[in-house]
């Protein structure tokens, strides 16, 4: 009775921001002496502090309000993705602490390897947190794939190579650490730390591509807890292979590694939409000396009209059967160009602090802001857009900020691929509306920075193929905590089990 008494209080104060006594007393439906026991312990636990007396009446004594306390509990947010490793830490207010992020290529490495460089990373953070007189008291790690949830196996993360990992047995923390998938995480981010919307569905780009579904304020996981692999949703079936060991997989055109190859392929005219063939994805003509023209021609596509919004260059195109495709292939972080690489002389300055010239570098972020963006006019109608500034990006994201460059130059073949990858993307979430019917859909990641050139595409696709079926379709607005949206939900579900069940930590 007791700790669900506790609970019940602690619930109450963390709802209403701040509360007296009385009020407590009133919206539980305990007593005051009750109340005044349990936040006296909540108190003496450093779950809640007093902030000072206020006068609820004209008449009596004035009461002392009481707050959540983000001066001593806290939780730790960890997260592996292919080419990075991520850790945060939040006290009990929701205030991120600490950031560190360190770049990283995963791909196929030893998830022992990976487990020690993510152990070294975190018992740094765990060190500082401790300075500033936080106490870590649980953490919880994202990975890139589908996780068994009672055992903490990781079954496939075919963009690490891992499978059948068992994950949650190599961890070794001062503190309990449990093992989640990334998408689901990075939705929860979004719930308790960004938009805050009920119903949606969180859309994370990165090298590969996630999807959480949040109905009516809580995580669907699905019968198995591996619900959400949107990634690996066909968009093309005789499309490129995918490691997963399908074909034409959403990831082989919108992941992070088909953008950057798309956007350094050979030089071509944007492509031609036609947003009715909604079955084909968009192509390209090949003007380069390389590829003859009379085979380019012999592929057909249907001729629009300009794109509004474009720079004037010719919309009709085609694209030759054996030529490579945006988005086909992967390659090797090091033939991918990363901001600050001497080999990448395409790359403009940076307005910024390059992580990419010192490999395995740690970047301090500020611990004030978690994934602020800036807004920009929308593009959408009913879309929230919103640009991230270049020093925000992950250093992972180097690449992302390459390709911004280049779209604010108003680079073409860069344009090409943000296009391609958003009529894909489009194209998955219809069938993703379809199935679930969401609220709204939120895009993260990587699709964050890229809002202003993919989400109008992306809802121009979805209306393309949804609006026989239904009046309107979903709005489409951009997540304002990019790629930290991960590790926050694994915070963020420490500080819920804690506000959950504040007993267990008072009685350890």
């Amino acid at each position: 009775m007791r700790a669900r008494n506790l609970a019940l209080v602690l619930g109450a104060v963390g709802a209403r921001g701040s509360v007296t006594r009385a009020a407590l007393a009133e919206m539980t439906g305990l007593t005051k002496t009750t109340v005044s026991k349990l936040v006296g312990d909540l108190i003496e636990g450093g779950l809640v502090v007093e902030t000072g007396a206020v006068r609820d009446g004209e008449r009596g004594r004035p009461g002392v309000e009481i707050r959540i306390s983000g001066q001593h509990v806290a939780a730790l947010g960890l997260e592996i993705n292919v080419d990075y490793l991520a850790v945060c830490v939040v006290d009990l207010a929701r205030t991120v602490r600490l950031r560190r992020t360190q770049a990283v290529d995963n791909r196929a490495a030893p998830p022992v390897d990976v487990i020690a460089q993510l152990g070294d990373l975190a018992a740094a953070v765990v060190d500082e947190a401790v300075e500033k007189g936080l106490r870590v008291v649980g953490g919880v790690l994202a990975v890139p794939g589908p996780v068994d949830m009672t055992s903490g196996v990781v079954h496939n993360a075919p963009n690490l190579g891992w499978r059948d990992v068992p994950l949650a047995s190599l961890l070794r923390f001062p503190f309990p650490v449990r093992v989640e998938n990334e998408a689901n995480l990075a939705a929860l981010g979004e719930l308790w730390f960004g938009s805050g919307l009920p119903d949606f569905l969180h859309v994370s780009g990165e090298i590969g591509i996630g999807a959480g579904l949040v109905v009516r304020g809580r995580l669907f996981r699905g019968a198995h807890g591996f619900a959400g692999e949107l990634g690996h949703v066909v968009v093309s079936p005789a499309g490129p292979p995918c490691r997963c060991g399908g074909r034409g997989c959403l990831e082989q055109y919108a992941g992070q590694d088909a953008l950057l190859t798309a956007a350094r392929a050979a030089p071509f005219r944007r492509a031609a939409l036609d947003r009715r063939a909604a079955d084909t994805p968009p192509t390209s003509r090949y003007v380069s000396a390389g590829i003859p023209q009379k085979d380019a021609a012999e592929t057909p596509v249907a001729a629009q009209e300009k794109t509004p919004g474009s720079s004037g260059a010719t919309q009709a195109g085609a694209t030759q059967a054996g030529a490579t495709q945006a988005g086909a292939t992967h390659r090797r972080p090091a033939e991918t160009p990363v901001a600050g690489q001497k080999d990448a002389p395409e790359t403009p300055g940076a307005a910024q602090e390059k992580m990419a010239e010192t490999p395995g570098a740690i970047q301090k972020r500020p611990a004030e802001t978690p994934g602020a963006a800036q807004e920009k006019p929308a593009e959408t109608p009913g879309a929230v857009s919103a640009t991230i500034p270049l020093e925000m990006l992950l250093p992972a994201q180097q690449g992302v900020s390459w390709m911004l460059s280049r779209l604010r130059e108003g680079d073409e073949k860069a344009r090409a691929a943000c296009e391609r990858a958003a009529w894909a993307l489009g194209v998955a979430l219809s069938s993703a509306v379809n199935l679930v019917d969401p609220d709204a859909i939120v895009l993260g990641g990587i699709y964050a920075p890229l809002f202003p050139w993919i989400g109008h595409m992306v809802t121009d696709t979805m209306k393309a193929r949804l609006g026989q079926m239904r009046g309107a379709v979903p709005p489409v607005v951009v997540s304002r905590l990019g790629a930290e949206a991960a590790a926050l939900g694994a915070a963020g579900q420490v500080i819920e089990q804690v506000m959950a069940d504040p007993a267990a930590l008072l009685h350890s």
